[in-house]
């Protein structure tokens, strides 16, 4: 089964609201070797001027992943996960998230580019808070190999 390119504009239903806690932005800091002091020192942060500490920028990815689990999980999708690669990744920020944010993602198919048998699969999550004002926006390119027609079906 190709990816099914019906797929482009199609947008998700908003995820459950992720509350930030402090101590997993302090444990995704160490795991990506973020070590500025605002990542993990809540004195730090405040001295900044922010509430709590300051997540990685990649922290969003967390919060993205809720949204394209959405995406996998779609029968129609034509996406097969072992064929399947996190090619790209960008974020656009408009403000840095925090210890304490609740944040909720929308996910929206913008594109899909096929290139001899393989799809490249655009998406974008737009991330907010409790206020519904705009956090971050997390584009994510998945690469999904070409497979074998005759995956899948008995020997």
């Amino acid at each position: 089964m190709a990816v099914n390119q019906d797929l482009v504009g199609r947008e998700f239903p908003p995820t459950a609201p992720y509350l930030v806690g402090r101590e997993k932005v302090r444990e995704f800091a160490r795991a990506v070797f973020a070590d500025a002091p605002q990542h993990t020192d809540v004195d730090a942060a405040r001295a900044l001027g922010f509430d709590d500490v300051v997540a990685p920028p990649t922290f969003a990815m967390v919060i993205q992943d809720h949204t394209l689990q959405q995406l996998l999980a779609q029968e129609d999708s034509g996406i097969v996960l072992a064929r399947t690669i996190h090619a790209e990744q960008r974020f656009g920020y408009t403000r840095p998230i925090v210890a304490g944010d609740e944040l909720t993602g929308q996910l929206r198919v913008t594109g899909i580019r096929m290139m001899g048998g393989n799809a490249m699969i655009t998406s974008e999550a737009e991330i907010t808070d409790a206020a519904g004002a705009h956090v971050v926006t997390a584009t994510s390119v998945l690469l999904v190999g070409a497979g074998d027609d005759t995956e899948g079906e008995a020997a």
